[in-house]
């Protein structure tokens, strides 16, 4: 079991936020290197995990860059560099801000050349504004929500939900050592080192830098099998553990501003996706899992939008626009080579990291496992 999963709020503590930059930027990346080792009391594995399970933080603000170079494929309708759109955070190289005051006072910034996006929770009110259009969008979540209420992005945004989501697959498939100590963002740091033992996982190891004082991750990073550079990373550059003042958290749509409410039966597209809520069609095409741990696999559908000729609604900035399928499977789905076997037929899309397997049904199954892996999974779904 992760050790966050009784503190929720742990999933906003770091950034999903602030300026963006250029993909491959050197000053950014350059940041995210640890000074020389510092000399710290030794500690085990085990006292490590203890230390993030305990850690008590009632408040901090920071900034942090956020790395991603998992050799996905450009899809219509995700931001690039420059974008302000949190579905940019999905690939280059991004630098975030955030303020953090407590379960329900978090705020987080991105801002690219393009514009800027906030996201912000003060009590039951959730803020998401786009400077991009002027556009504001106003959640007012109920007594029973979840404190956790997280931005909406598909990739971890900081080292505690980094953490969590690697710390949830420790099991006796998991080796758990004691790497480096550190200094990250002007900070000791002991660093705690996750490795798959299942040769069915792409991971190669997790490593995560532990702040030596306040036992929060400074710095989280993921690796393919035999590399040398990090996947996946997010770390702190500067970071202050002094409670920010409420003001950080108040949110006053500019003049002009376009504000829609999104409450009770209206859902807005930028809202994250709840269990129980949408229509039954909306939950039959939900994505599912397979297993668990480092061998994970997610189950889900192609959009009705592709399979009907059509880029997603919001795709290169306006709304559904016809396009020949043939073209987006020549142009896309060439670069998947053809399978099949006794578990069916189908495309595979393969990085050092990441599996893609597109059955011929429609159906989409990927997860950082090698093909064999993919192939049982669909095996067990005819």
């Amino acid at each position: 079991m992760s050790v966050f999963t009784n503190r929720p709020a742990l999933r906003w503590v770091v950034p999903l936020a602030a300026a963006a930059v250029v993909v491959g930027g050197g000053a950014a990346i350059g940041t995210l290197s640890a000074n020389a080792e510092p000399a710290l009391p030794p500690r085990s594995a085990a006292q490590l995990l203890v230390d993030l399970q305990t850690a008590q933080v009632e408040g901090f603000s920071g900034t942090v860059v956020q790395r991603a170079d998992l050799g996905l494929p450009a899809l219509p309708g995700l931001g690039g560099s420059g974008s302000a759109d949190l579905t940019a955070l999905a690939s280059g190289t991004h630098t975030l801000r955030v303020w953090y005051a407590g379960p329900d006072k978090a705020r987080v910034a991105l801002l690219g050349t393009l514009g800027e996006s906030d996201f912000i929770r003060n009590g039951a009110d959730v803020w998401n504004w786009r400077s991009q259009g002027n556009e504001a969008t106003h959640y007012r979540l109920p007594a029973s929500a979840d404190t956790g209420e997280s931005a909406p992005t598909g990739l971890p945004s900081t080292p505690q939900e980094a953490a969590d989501q690697a710390l949830a697959a420790i099991d006796p498939s998991t080796r758990v050592t004691v790497g480096r100590s550190a200094t990250i963002a002007g900070r000791d740091a002991y660093e705690l080192v996750l490795q798959p033992r299942d040769e069915a996982s792409l991971v190669g190891q997790v490593r995560i830098a532990i702040d030596a004082k306040e036992h929060l991750p400074l710095r989280f990073e993921l690796f393919a099998e035999g590399a040398e550079e990090a996947a996946f990373q997010v770390a702190f550059t500067q970071v202050d553990f002094n409670r920010p003042g409420d003001s950080q958290f108040t949110f006053n749509p500019p003049p002009g501003a376009k504000v829609t409410e999104a409450n009770g039966d209206k859902r807005a597209t930028d809202k994250p996706h709840s269990p129980g809520t949408g229509t039954d069609a909306d939950k039959a095409n939900a994505p599912t899992t397979v297993g668990k741990g480092w061998t994970t696999v997610v189950v889900g559908r192609v959009p009705a939008e592709l399979a009907a000729g059509q880029l997603p609604a919001g795709a290169q900035g306006g709304g559904p626009q016809s396009f020949d399928s043939a073209d987006l499977l020549g142009n896309l789905l060439d670069a998947f080579p053809k399978q099949s076997g006794d578990w069916g037929s189908g495309r595979l899309f393969s990085t050092r990291l990441v599996n893609v397997l597109l059955l011929d049904d429609g159906r989409v199954l990927a997860g950082a496992v090698t093909p064999q892996r993919l192939y049982e999974v669909a095996g067990g779904l005819r």
